[in-house]
């Protein structure tokens, strides 16, 4: 059979193997927004698996944007060098594409890494001032954030574009604007925490300005033969939030300005959130950005099987899917998959010893795809 899964795709000058992502996991083991040979690992593991494209984690513009006083960060000489330092290890030996997602959390930061709690960080625990589009805190117990200034949103803009650039010089091939998951971006679409009374909120056209700003800001910092996609919440799982039909115009509004494709998760913005978590939950939210904007879907969310992931591909409700605990849990999951669908298995050169035409004995029915 031939598989959608295992067929290449093309944005811009990059062409991805195919349609497997690793998507974007924080991984709260940076020291001072520099990456440790943690990464080396975590991001080694997936070039050698046969990923299509492997997207790092959220990594933040400045250092109020962190969640977490260990969360990654490209805001400094030395968090581009620890950077540099694990693309090039990556590169070197698996032919996957590599990505970077860029954001700042706005009023979920300043909070302990999840394993020691991710409360919000105390006085004595040198908490920091966390910012957003109005002073309302996350949930109960929380900090409640200082509304930004037009100042404010203009000096978070020049820092976007400062860490941009400094991607550039890392060797990124692909970019990912984080405007989901209840951080900055987010927090400026969604009418439950943008309650500005100014030309950046009120309306869904005032609630995307800032956003739509940053991104064209971006889009012209980077490379025009380098693709820059989104991800977002298509919706809140709140009464009252964003809405499908706002993501939808918002993916217009995108793609006018050059976006390449749209990474499309949910919620995470509001504590009272109740998400019917369940296989493959996003995918009805990807289908529909796709069909009625005509731009490109990655699709995350439990999505686990090889078969699932085909369907999703194979019938267009997404162009690609990433896959963030499934990688975890298999770091050769697109080789296992290829080998279930019938897919050449994709191997990295320095794994070559493991393919199946390498060990007739263990696979004796191995058959190579048509």
């Amino acid at each position: 059979m031939s598989s959608a899964l295992f067929t290449p795709i093309t944005f811009r000058g990059l062409t991805i193997p195919n349609r497997i992502a690793v998507s974007p996991m924080c991984q709260y083991n940076s020291n001072d927004g520099s990456a440790t040979d943690w990464h080396l690992m975590h991001i080694g593991q997936f070039a050698l698996g046969g990923f299509g494209l492997i997207i790092a984690e959220m990594t933040d513009i400045n250092p109020v944007g962190r969640i977490t006083y260990k969360c990654a960060g490209l805001y400094s000489d030395d968090n581009e060098k620890a950077l540099k330092r694990v693309i090039d290890f990556a590169k070197q030996y698996g032919p996957s594409k590599h990505g970077l997602q860029i954001g700042h959390a706005g009023r979920k930061g300043s909070t302990q890494p999840p394993a020691l709690g991710a409360k919000p960080l105390t006085k004595e625990e040198n908490a920091w001032e966390t910012v957003a589009p109005s002073a309302i805190p996350y949930g109960e117990g929380w900090h409640v954030p200082r509304a930004m200034t037009k100042e404010d949103m203009k000096a978070t803009l020049a820092d976007y574009i400062a860490s941009v650039k400094r991607a550039e010089r890392v060797g990124y091939d692909l970019l990912e604007l984080h405007a989901a998951h209840g951080y900055l971006l987010h927090q400026f679409l969604s009418p439950l925490s943008n309650q500005r009374t100014d030309e950046y909120g009120g309306s869904l056209e005032k609630r995307m300005r800032y956003p739509l700003e940053v991104f064209e800001a971006i889009r012209a910092a980077w490379p025009k033969d380098k693709p820059l996609g989104i991800r977002v919440s298509a919706v809140d799982w709140v009464d009252g939030g964003t809405t499908i039909e706002d993501t939808v115009a918002f993916a217009k509004a995108l793609k006018a300005l050059g976006c390449d494709y749209m990474d499309v998760s949910s919620g995470q913005l509001d504590a009272r959130q109740k998400i019917p978590f369940a296989p493959a939950f996003n995918v009805p939210f990807a289908e529909r950005v796709k069909k009625d904007s005509g731009l490109a879907t990655m699709s995350v969310g439990l999505i686990t099987g090889a078969r699932e992931a085909e369907a999703i591909v194979s019938s267009g409700k997404a162009d690609m899917v990433a896959l963030a605990r499934g990688a975890m849990y298999d770091p050769r999951w697109p080789i296992h998959a290829a080998m279930e669908l019938g897919a050449e298995p994709p191997f990295a050169p320095r794994m070559m010893p493991a393919h199946p035409k390498m060990r007739p004995m263990i696979f004796p029915d191995y058959k190579p795809a048509a």
